[in-house]
Formats: structure tokens, sequence, C-alpha cells
């Protein structure tokens, strides 16, 4: 049966948790309480997100290989999609299984909108006599304007349902007619458009490199990686992991690396008990040797003091994620 719901969050991991099919990872990269807002719907076919994140961030997302996958800017701010510079009116046709890094620089509105290749085929074959499948490699596409309105018209339409109207959502005769408007403006989408960038053997060549650095990253979680030691793992020199970093994540390798292991000692202390942790404990484990130095750091980029966060009240279960139904 169709449904559509939207949830609340005060936490980047309790978020990431709600995608379903889609991994994502966040790093957090700036200052100021994390706040977000996830709408989903799922359809006979389709499946649509549409999401709101108060801060900026990098995520890193592995897609699901059994679906085919497209990603919608859905505000003015622009942002890169694995490498690219997106803007409202863009989309980002995924290769299947597709794992890649997503950057914003503030509060940031996207959608992900998802199917199975045999519908997408179909649809295609149906509507303009030939069968659209998902590209090896991922396009920008950038639609003609009255195919890009009707998408992003739908998009709005399908989204404010779900957030206000949920019970329209579960109408076999509306979520079928939701679907099928959905699945020719897709189509169309595809179909018409001209890609908005060229898409080289180096990008592609660059990509690969950013799964091996971030599959380099999760392999040694727990360890403090030098530089040498994790170019020799990915197989490339420093330049061009630097070079990679840039271009997909706006921020160099090492500045990477130490906001992720900001981030995992800040869920640490949002976790922790005040009355039996301490800070500088939670830094140590998270390999801030020199607290001065990690407190500052810390507070650079979130804000406030990691003392501040071990002392804040942690939301109770059932507040983190809320359904709101109106």
């Amino acid at each position: 049966m169709a449904e559509g719901i939207t949830l609340t969050f005060s936490n980047p991991d309790g978020y990431a948790a709600a995608f379903s099919g889609a991994r994502v990872n966040l790093t957090i990269t700036g200052a100021g309480d994390f706040a977000a807002r996830l709408t989903r719907i799922n359809l006979q076919h389709l499946e649509v997100y549409r999401c709101h994140e108060s801060l900026p961030r990098i995520a890193y997302i592995s897609l699901p290989a059994d679906r085919i996958t497209l990603s919608v800017p859905a505000g003015s701010l622009s942002c890169i999609f694995g490498g690219f510079a997106l803007r409202n009116g863009n989309i980002l046709f995924h290769s299947r299984g597709e794992r890649l890094h997503q950057c914003s620089n503030g509060a940031f509105d996207w959608g992900l909108i998802s199917l199975s290749a045999e519908q997408l085929a179909y649809c295609s074959k149906a509507l303009i006599g030939r069968r659209i499948t998902s590209p090896h490699v991922s396009r920008v596409l950038c639609p003609a304007r009255p195919a890009a309105l009707q998408l992003q018209r739908l998009f709005r339409q399908i989204c404010h349902l779900a957030e206000t109207r949920e019970e329209l959502i579960g109408r076999p005769e509306v979520a079928r007619a939701l679907e099928q408007e959905m699945l020719h403006a897709i189509v169309h989408c595809v179909a018409d458009n001209h890609e908005a960038h060229a898409t080289g053997t180096a990008r592609h060549h660059h990509a690969a490199v950013m799964v091996r650095f971030e599959e380099a990253l999760t392999k040694h979680i727990d360890q403090k990686l030098d530089m040498p030691t994790l170019c020799a793992e990915i197989g490339v020199p420093e330049r061009t992991l630097r070079m990679c970093c840039a271009e997909f994540l706006g921020v160099s390798p090492k500045r990477y690396l130490l906001l992720q292991r900001l981030n995992r000692a800040r869920a640490a202390l949002s976790r922790a008990d005040p009355s039996t942790a301490s800070v500088a404990e939670i830094a140590r484990k998270n390999h801030f040797l020199e607290f001065g130095r990690f407190a500052v750091t810390y507070r650079t980029v979130f804000g406030e003091s990691p003392s501040v966060t071990l002392q804040r009240e942690a939301p109770r279960d059932g507040e983190l994620e809320r359904l709101h139904r109106r």
C-alpha cells in the first residue's frame, strides 16, 4: 500500500539511518544544532525522498544496486554531487549501485527518486518508443525547461501531500495517478535533455580514487592514519589524493580526516553520561592527544566547547524522530 511519512531529526546518525536502501554517512562541517526533516513516499514502483538539513555537511552515499536513482536539487543553493556542481533544474542520473560524495555549504534541500529498472524500461518504451536504462556512469542532465518544470512541480506536489494530507497518498486512485504522472515526467526529463557536464575518463578515475579513500578510512576507523600510509593503501600519490578531495569534497584529505574524527568525538560526547565520562577520555579514544588543541578545534568547527556538548541533555528515545501527521 502507498504511504507517505515525514520525520524530523536532531541527530545526524538517526537521520542517515532513515534512508531505505541507500546508505548515508554524514560528516558535519559547520557550527550549530543539527536539524533535519525527511519526507518519504513509497508508491507501487516509486520511492520519493525530500530532504532538508540545517547545517553544511559532506555526505557519502551508497545507492542500491537493484534500483535506478535520480538526485534532484530542491533549492537555490548550489551543491556538489559526485564532483559536479549542480543547481536547481539539473538532475543527476546515477549508475546503479553508485557510491558518491555530496557536499553542501549551508542549509540544504534535495531529493531522491528511485524506481525499478524494469518499470523505467517499460514506461519509456510505451512513451517514447525506446527503453531507457541506467547509465554505466552517472550523468548530469539539464532537461528542456518544460520537462524540468513539470518534474519539479510533481515532486513538490507529492511531497506536500505527504506532509499535509497523508491520508490522500494512501488512496489507491490518488497514488496511481501521482505515480503515472511522475513516471512520465522522469522519462521526458531523461529523454529530452542535454548533459550539463562532460564526463571524461579523468573524472571517473578520480571517483574511483574517492571510493577507495572511503574504504580505507572505514577499514582503519579506529586508527590514526598518516598520509603516506593512506596513499600507499589507496594506490595514488598524495598530490592526486589532494586533487580528488578538492574536486569531490571541497577540502583537503587531512581536513576531511580531522572532520570525521571530530564528528565521531561529538557523537560520543552526545551519547555519554556526563556523571561518568570525561571530555579528555573521549578525545583520547578518538586520537586527539593534545587536549587543548582538540578543544579549540572542536569549538571552531561546531561553535561550542566539547564540555557543553557533554553536559547537554540528550533527547529521549522517540524524540529524535517524530512522525508528523496532520
